[in-house]
């Protein structure tokens, strides 16, 4: 069966997240952006567990979504704000950091291809 992303959160009683950001664990203007996204996929996974979603509907509307494509995204950025931030490009440590940074968006991409 089939659910819409809307019938996926009514059908698990989904009545709101708190994040670690709304209990003052994490600091600044973007706090709240990645301890929600990581609390809605843990809530998908939740539903999924019990039952309540469909797991083929929940996979499928995450590649609709594009969610690796965002979230590779914000690692290459990562990667690409320690290389605008180093003075030495040729700086070992930082060039480790930020092409582990980009590989990992890779794999991200990647392994959607899989699902």
């Amino acid at each position: 069966m089939e659910r819409t992303s809307t019938e996926i959160v009514k059908a698990a009683d989904i009545t709101a997240i708190e994040t670690s950001a709304d209990r003052g664990a994490v600091g600044s203007e973007l706090a709240y952006l990645a301890p929600a996204a990581a609390a809605a996929l843990g809530l998908l996974a939740d539903a999924i567990k019990r039952g309540t979603a469909d797991r083929e509907s929940v996979v499928q509307a995450l590649k609709e979504a594009a969610v690796h494509e965002r979230f590779a995204d914000v690692l290459a950025a990562a990667s690409e704000d320690v290389m605008d931030e180093t003075e030495d490009p040729y700086d070992f440590d930082a060039r480790l950091d930020a092409d582990n940074l980009s590989g990992a968006a890779s794999e991200v991409r990647n392994l959607f291809r899989w699902l």
